[in-house]
């Protein structure tokens, strides 16, 4: 039997997922803890938040996100790729820096606009 705090909803129930009898889940309060259960423990998925580095910009480092969960064992391999991306300014938020990472059909996108560095005095 594991113990899992369910993350779907604000609620965060302690669920009991029985790995040994099909994942049967217990412990949920709505329907949505049972799939999240039951994902968890064969599956487990996460989205990434971290950032790259930019150029031309007042700041050195660009907040990204991937746009969908990536499965938790790449989770390595991503931040590993993505330590070597250098970006130019300005972007937008949105903006696609990768593509289908590591083929996970994932995007990872910018999370915040950034301009251009602005010259003293301006």
């Amino acid at each position: 039997m594991k113990q899992i705090t369910c993350t779907v909803c604000p609620r965060g129930c302690l669920l009991n997922v029985d790995e040994e009898n099909g994942y049967t889940v217990t412990g949920n309060v709505c329907p949505r803890g049972v799939a999240y259960g039951k994902a968890e423990c064969v599956s487990p998925v996460r989205t990434l938040t971290t950032t790259v580095s930019i150029r031309s910009a007042d700041l050195s480092r660009c907040p990204v996100r991937t746009d969908q969960p990536v499965p938790k064992a790449m989770l390595t391999d991503v931040m590993a790729l993505l330590r070597k991306v250098q970006i130019q300014a300005p972007v937008r938020c949105g903006h696609v820096v990768i593509a289908n990472v590591l083929d996970t059909g994932a995007n990872v996108i910018v999370t915040r606009d950034i301009e251009v560095k602005r010259h003293e005095g301006s």
